[in-house]
C-alpha cells in the first residue's frame, strides 16, 4: 500500500490521479491533498478519499473548510501556506508525491518532496524548466526518483532502454521527437490568431486541460518548455531534441535510434494513462481509459511546426540554448503574459511579444544555486513582464 499526496489535486491533473487512484484501493491511499482556490472540489474530494491533511492557500479559506468538513462528519487535519505544502510533499508516511501544482508556484513543494527522497510523479514542468540543476541536485541529495507525468515525456520515457548510463545516446538514442496537436490555431490565419479571444485560444481540439496551459498549447510556448523539461529529465542536448505536429494525438512522444529504428508510444488523449503508468511503474495498472481503436482513427497525419504561427516555440529554443536563468526568464514572462491575455488585457500575440522582450533584456542572468536565488530571477522576469504587459494595453 502506497501513500500519496497529490499536490494540486483539483486541477486536471489533480482529478485524474484521484480517478486512477479510487480504481485500485488495495494499491494507494491518499495522505494529503492541496488546493489554493477550489476549495468546493477540493471538500468533495475530502469526503470521498479521507486524506490525513488537506492544504489551502490561506487562514480564510482553511477556516472554512475544516468547518464544511467538520459539519459533514470528516476528520481531515486542514493546513494553509507554502510551509504546509512543503510539509506534506516531505512527510514521512508518504511514498508518492504527485506533483502537480500549476507555474512557478509549483517549484518549492516539488524541490521539497526530491530533499525527502519521494518518488516524484512530476507534472509540474516548470521544476525543471525554472531549476533543472537545482531539482536534479535536490534529487539526487534526497535519493529521489522522478517519472514523468507530461504525455510527451512520459511517452518517451517508456520508448528509451532500462535506465542504465547516460546520457542516452550512449544507449544508441539519435533523437527525441515531442509530438504537439498544433493547438486550436493550427491552421488558423494570422489575422484570426491576432484577433483571437481567450475562449478560442482555451478550446483545445483534443485535451481537456486548464485554461494557462490551453493557452500554452495554441501558442506551443508549452511544447517549448517541454523540449527544456526534455533536456533536463533525459539528459540530451538541443540538437538532438525536436517538434513535430500531430494533430490526431494518438502518437505521443518517439524515440529514434542509431540503427534507424523509431519506437512510439500511442494511446487516446487522456492524462490518465501517463497517471497510471507511473502510479504503479513498474508494473502497469489499468487507467480506466478507453483502448484504442487504430481503425478508428483511421490516419495519423505528422508536420513540422510553422514559425510565424508559433513564435514562441522558437523563444523556448533560444532559452534552452542560452541556459543559465534563461529558462526562468522565459517561464515567468510567459505567466505573466498569458494571465495579462486571459485577462484580456493583452491581445493572443502579445504574448510572444511580451515574453521576447523580456527573454532578450534577462535572459543572460546566471542561473540560481538555490531555489531563493531561482524565485529572485523569477520575480525579476515577473516585473519586466507586467511592464511590458501595461505597455500593450489593449
Amino acid at each position: 500500500m502506497r501513500s500519496v499526496t497529490v499536490l494540486g489535486a483539483t486541477g486536471s491533473i489533480g482529478v485524474s490521479t484521484l480517478d486512477v487512484i479510487a480504481r485500485h484501493p488495495d494499491r494507494f491511499r491518499v495522505y494529503a491533498l492541496s488546493a489554493h482556490r477550489q476549495i468546493d472540489r477540493l471538500f468533495d474530494q475530502c469526503l470521498t478519499h479521507r486524506p490525513v491533511v488537506a492544504v489551502v492557500g490561506d487562514a480564510v479559506a482553511a477556516a472554512q473548510l475544516e468547518g464544511r468538513l467538520r459539519a459533514a462528519g470528516c476528520s481531515s487535519e486542514v493546513a494553509y501556506g507554502a510551509a504546509a505544502l512543503d510539509e506534506i510533499a516531505s512527510a514521512d508516511q508518504v511514498d508518492t508525491v504527485m506533483a502537480a501544482i500549476v507555474g512557478a508556484a509549483g517549484l518549492r513543494s516539488a524541490v521539497a518532496a526530491a530533499r525527502a527522497g519521494k518518488q516524484i510523479l512530476l507534472a509540474n514542468k516548470e521544476s525543471l524548466v525554472m531549476a533543472g540543476r537545482v531539482f536534479l541536485d535536490a534529487c539526487r541529495a534526497g535519493g529521489a526518483s522522478i517519472l514523468p507525468i507530461d504525455s510527451e515525456h512520459n511517452a518517451v520515457f517508456q520508448c528509451l532502454p532500462a535506465a542504465g548510463a547516460s546520457p542516452v545516446e550512449s544507449r544508441g538514442v539519435r533523437r527525441i521527437l515531442l509530438t504537439a496537436s498544433g493547438g486550436p490555431f493550427r491552421l488558423a490565419t494570422l489575422e484570426a490568431i491576432e484577433a483571437a479571444t481567450p475562449d478560442q485560444a482555451c478550446a483545445h481540439p483534443k485535451w481537456s486541460m486548464g485554461r494557462k496551459i490551453s493557452v500554452d498549447s495554441a501558442t506551443m510556448m508549452n511544447k517549448g518548455l517541454e523540449l527544456i523539461e526534455a533536456h533536463y529529465l533525459f539528459d540530451v542536448p538541443d540538437a538532438a531534441l525536436e517538434v513535430v505536429v500531430h494533430p490526431q494525438s494518438i502518437v505521443h512522444s518517439l524515440v529514434e535510434y542509431v540503427d534507424g529504428s523509431v519506437l512510439a508510444q500511442l494511446g487516446n488523449p487522456d492524462m490518465r494513462t501517463p497517471i497510471a503508468h507511473a502510479l504503479g511503474f513498474p508494473e502497469r495498472i489499468a487507467s480506466g481509459v478507453s483502448p484504442l481503436d487504430l481503425a478508428r482513427v483511421g490516419r495519423l497525419d505528422f508536420e513540422a511546426p510553422d514559425p510565424v504561427r508559433f513564435p514562441c516555440l522558437h523563444l523556448a529554443r533560444e532559452a534552452l540554448r542560452a541556459g543559465g536563468g534563461a529558462p526562468c526568464v522565459l517561464n515567468a514572462a510567459n505567466e505573466v503574459s498569458v494571465s495579462a491575455f486571459l485577462d484580456e488585457q493583452i491581445r493572443f500575440s502579445d504574448i510572444a511579444r511580451v515574453n521576447d522582450s523580456v527573454l532578450s533584456a534577462l535572459g543572460a542572468q546566471a542561473a540560481g544555486a538555490e531555489v531563493d536565488h531561482v524565485l529572485e530571477i523569477d520575480q525579476r522576469a515577473r516585473a519586466m513582464a507586467r511592464e511590458c504587459s501595461r505597455g500593450l494595453l489593449r
